[in-house]
């Protein structure tokens, strides 16, 4: 069981060996989004794990005492169809009654091989919009209420194909993002398709393109790399057996069964429980952001982005080092350095933040969606108190202290927000102020295509992702990721309301900020012990300086031995 796991830790991981007593967040560098392949790998290999033993049991000598050999979660394998419930952040979306709400999306650009083999591909893509049943959403509004459904295989399930061979090769880029934007604006949320896969011919002699859009609705984060993986797996199956069925990993969970699942879970005791923090939140002491033009408009056609990253090597101490240094995850670092900066930037040492999580916790453990497509993501609100922290060390401290509090990983905001049968509470809940500043870290990308993939990242832009119409959720978002080894960090904001130099300040803050963090616990002396390596609580200062005078004495016996 050992063995199994290593090897898909290494795997997931994208290195070459783990050891069984390495922590997988605080000596490995993984995050809850990687926690989920390493559970859907388990899964596939005949090993029952949930993602919630992931955080209990965080290595592998740990994990394999508790996992089930066999066992896996009973879910439909066939086509799913039928009425399914708007989940929370369904509900979220259409409750902003958004501007062209069928231009709300996200798009993955891959390079694929000139000699593409192209009846491989439309039964690969067939395969996908049979097997992820939230490809074939629909929704519809009838009396002000949207209603979600899941159809049928319909004919415009499948390839869409784009010719610009003709094109000369300068105009091609620019024919080829032309063609992106108009895939971006053709979804149609009633009749379908939510969700398009766009092969695009660039001539023989070059690489050619696939585009796959989707609507939000029907896609997250950790969809993304269900969907990239199964497509390069039925892909690479329909060229080597072009006559056999195309065979994809079972089922976990449907969407369905989820959304039906989370509507029980708002009535729950569990839930509940957590109602009291949610009420307790106080985000009005938390400080306006200083814009420039703070009454200016902000659509999203305004909005531009300003990146920053971290070399490979800070992006390496940031993943490992100082995860290591104070039993943290990745979110805590990061937040330690974004509530810092924001403090600085806004004079309040209260910050107020909106935290997006992959939102697929475990309800109870009849439940798997660790391979299943869908919108799960969930959004809850964190006052992050300062207080005197002032070092590196102090604010990381107190941020990990004041995440570790917030109840069911955040889950049970949205649940009770939108799906609450008390009305009372989900009005004093929708009552409460929305943070102006929205965080999200969408994990790790570096290992979702693998090594012998015929699909490549590609570099052209994949148009607007959604309406330049559309009014953004918030004033400042900051989307986190890791790709190339190194961490990339996005500022978008308004440009009506700040001026660039204002939010590249904030930016180059935050850097140091984070570098200030890495420095601090790569540094040896700070580094060298942690809580629960060395119980210093329980010592008292005498008995402690009779340790090192044992110590000291030793040191000079042996040296005068010598």
């Amino acid at each position: 069981t050992e063995q199994l796991l290593a090897g898909i830790f290494a795997d997931v991981l994208g290195v070459e060996r783990v050891g069984v007593t390495q922590n997988f967040f605080t000596d490995l560098g993984g995050d809850s989004i990687l926690g989920i392949r390493v559970v859907a790998r388990a899964n596939r290999a005949g090993l029952r794990l949930r993602p919630k033993q992931l955080f209990d049991y965080q290595s592998i000598a740990e994990l394999a005492v508790v996992a089930e050999r066999g066992g896996a979660v009973d879910a439909e394998q066939g086509l799913v169809t039928g009425g399914v419930p708007l989940t929370p952040v369904a509900r979220r979306f259409f409750e902003s009654n958004p501007v062209d709400p069928q231009h709300f999306n996200q798009a993955v650009l891959l390079e694929v091989p000139a000699e593409l083999d192209a009846r491989a591909l439309d039964r690969a893509v067939a395969a996908m919009f049979a097997h992820h049943d939230a490809l074939r959403l629909r929704f519809r509004r009838a009396d002000g209420v949207w209603r979600q459904s899941c159809a049928a295989i319909a004919g415009t399930d499948r390839i869409v194909r784009l010719d610009l061979s003709a094109v000369g090769s300068a105009a091609q880029r620019d024919a080829l993002e032309r063609a992106n934007a108009a895939v971006q604006q053709g979804f149609d949320l009633a009749a379908g398709p939510i969700a398009r896969f766009v092969h695009v011919d660039l001539g023989r002699a070059r690489p050619g393109r696939l585009l796959i859009a989707a609507h939000h609705l029907a896609v997250d984060g950790v969809s993304w790399r269900i969907l990239l993986e199964d497509l390069q797996a039925a892909y690479l199956q329909c060229v080597s057996q072009p006559g056999a069925a195309v065979q994809l990993p079972p089922k976990t969970t449907s969407f369905k069964e989820w959304a039906e699942a989370l509507v029980e879970f708002a009535a729950s005791e569990q839930a509940l429980a957590d109602a009291p923090y949610w009420l307790a939140r106080d985000a009005g002491r938390a400080r306006r952001l200083p814009a420039d033009a703070p009454d200016a408009p902000d659509p999203a056609g305004a909005a531009r982005t300003h990146t920053v990253s971290l070399t490979r090597d800070e992006t390496e101490a940031l993943l490992e080092r100082v995860a290591r240094a104070y039993r943290t995850e990745i979110n805590d670092a990061l937040l330690s350095a974004l509530a810092a900066a924001l403090a600085q930037w806004t004079g309040s040492r209260s910050v107020s933040i909106e935290l997006e999580g992959h939102g697929r916790e475990e309800l109870h453990r009849e439940l798997d969606v660790s391979r299943t497509v869908g919108w799960f993501t969930s959004h809850f609100p964190v006052c992050l108190e300062l207080g005197a922290a002032l070092a590196p060390d102090e604010v990381l401290k107190s941020v990990k202290e004041q995440l570790r509090a917030v109840p069911s990983r955040g889950i049970t905001y949205s649940v009770l927000r939108y799906l609450a049968n008390d009305p009372e509470l989900a009005s004093r809940l929708a009552a409460q102020p929305r943070p102006s500043v929205a965080f999200n870290y969408l994990g790790q990308f570096d290992h979702v295509l693998a090594e012998d993939s015929p699909f490549r990242p590609a570099g052209e832009r994949l148009g607007p992702l959604q309406s330049p119409r559309a009014v953004r959720s918030h004033t400042l978002y900051i989307g986190a990721n890791v790709s190339g080894a190194c961490l990339h960090v996005a500022f978008t904001y308004g440009s009506g309301r700040f001026d660039a130099a204002t939010i590249e300040r904030l930016a180059a803050d935050y850097l140091h900020a984070l570098r200030a963090l890495i420095a601090h616990c790569t540094d040896s002396a700070s580094a060298a012990f942690t809580p629960s390596d060395f119980p210093l609580a329980s010592l008292d200062s005498g008995a402690l300086e009779a340790v090192f005078a044992q110590l000291d004495a030793a040191d000079r016996s042996a040296a005068a031995g010598s």
